[in-house]
């Protein structure tokens, strides 16, 4: 990387960083916990966030982040949720400005009233979204079993940002010759301190267990230190 791209680059982050402090306060302020969902496209992000909601585990709003297209926000919409479109057009990451102007835009229609969670479900990626601070509490990173067990050492900078690890579509993980013994393995490598989780849309209890565990980081004030 040249000296000249170098410096572009720091003060686009550094920016970036000044601006994720601020939407900090901004959370703190209204008791709201944020998690900043990040994965390749298609895991399960949405299908989560339903789930969450046909259950009824807690109450929450969504900021979603896409290249086109409002059909994840219209998804949730459907289901009774709080959801806010960003479309990026060819941004393959969501920035701390962008996620002020949604929050500003929520927070003054009231729908973030008696609201708990905040989830930011990220531009579909497994690169480019884990060096953009967003003022999140945590992080989750998705890695559905049709992607292969090999992607945690092939895009280690997502999972070491990582707070909690989701392994989605276990259901069907035995017709990928998906190993969850690689998985810990390669996590134990890249990210020991990170939470790991099975998870089956099918299955209710694997959705609940996440879902106290998220309470149970709310309630106990945890956050992410992983740096950007």
């Amino acid at each position: 990387m040249s000296k000249k791209i170098y410096d572009v680059s720091q003060k686009i982050l550094s920016k970036n960083d000044i601006k994720a402090n601020e939407l900090r306060k901004k959370y703190k302020d209204l008791d709201l916990y944020v998690i900043n969902m990040m994965s390749s496209p298609g895991s399960g992000k949405t299908t989560l966030l339903e789930n969450f909601a046909i259950n009824d585990y807690f109450k929450f709003a969504v900021i979603e982040g896409d290249l086109e297209t409002n059909r994840d926000a219209d998804r949730l919409i459907k289901r009774g949720i709080n959801a806010y479109q960003i479309t990026t057009g060819d941004a393959c990451h969501l920035e701390a400005s962008m996620i002020e102007s949604a929050y500003d835009t929520l927070y003054s229609n009231g729908k973030l009233d008696d609201v708990d969670f905040l989830f930011i479900e990220n531009v579909g990626n497994l690169v480019c979204p884990a060096s953009y601070d967003l003022g999140s509490n945590i992080n989750i990173v998705l890695l559905s079993t049709p992607e292969g067990d090999d992607k945690i050492l092939k895009y280690p900078t997502m999972f070491m940002i990582a707070d909690i690890i989701l392994i989605t579509k276990s259901d069907i993980m035995e017709y990928f010759d998906f190993s969850i013994e690689n998985i810990k393995s390669h996590i134990n490598k890249v990210n020991p301190k990170s939470k790991l989780f099975i998870i089956n849309s099918k299955d209710k209890n694997t959705i609940k267990e996440l879902a106290n565990y998220l309470i149970w980081c709310k309630d106990n004030k945890i956050t992410s230190n992983h740096n950007y």
